[in-house]
């Protein structure tokens, strides 16, 4: 990551009351079980081929890292760890590796309601269920689907998930147009603080819209 060692974010602790927000977020958002505690962090179960389930880890060094992986016995397990890559990479132990395109960042900002209107040639579609706000925009001449995100909201926090845009409706604004869409629910719903796991390139659009960068988050998986 070109920005991974930058001196203001380089060292910057994650604080364990966001990550553990974000974590409940983001598994209200997308379905799965509540995290569960554990001595390192919390334990989501994902339960997918590719992602069986993901250790967070609240502390950042050494210790921690081997105490956590050291309990992971199924492959396709993986650790979140808020700490530099290459600092990381170096405290696993034989089976497990940095997976870097997943490596990025959690991204916070204060919400506000913004009222965003669609551009001209698209349509938006606004659905809440069990506290997931969903947004949809669509091309208004061929209906086909052209961005999209969701967002849960647990008291004063609120989570940003599975933000897209299609390629073909690129650089027109609308993934803008589904994150302030998803912030001005979200502010209905009474949350004050935005939530997001970012990847480096979707971290570009998101500074745009007043989000700052907390920490850096790196992905590890168990692939004896």
């Amino acid at each position: 990551m070109d920005d991974s060692r930058s001196p203001g974010l380089a060292h910057c602790a994650a604080d364990p009351e966001l990550i553990t927000n974000w974590v409940a977020g983001w598994a209200a958002s997308r379905g799965t079980p509540a995290p569960v505690e554990q001595p390192w962090g919390v334990y989501m179960d994902i339960g997918n081929e590719r992602l069986v389930g993901r250790h967070v880890l609240l502390r950042a060094d050494e210790a921690t890292v081997r105490e956590a992986a050291a309990a992971v016995t199924v492959p396709r397990t993986w650790l979140m760890v808020f700490a530099e890559p290459d600092r990381v990479a170096a405290w696993l132990p034989h089976g497990w590796e940095v997976d870097h395109s997943e490596t990025g960042h959690l991204m916070t900002v204060d919400l506000q309601a913004t009222a965003p209107v669609p551009p001209d040639g698209y349509t938006r579609m606004v659905e809440t269920r069990d506290r997931v706000t969903y947004v949809s925009v669509h091309d208004a001449a061929t209906d086909e689907p052209a961005a999209s995100g969701q967002a849960s909201v647990l008291g004063d926090n609120a989570v940003m998930d599975r933000i897209l845009t299609e390629e073909a409706h690129r650089r027109r604004g609308l993934g803008s147009l589904v994150m302030r869409t998803l912030a001005d629910s979200a502010v209905d719903a009474g949350a004050t603080l935005g939530l997001l796991g970012a990847t480096p390139q979707g971290r570009a659009l998101y500074e745009t819209l007043g989000w700052k960068a907390h920490s850096i988050l790196t992905e590890c998986v168990y692939q004896p």
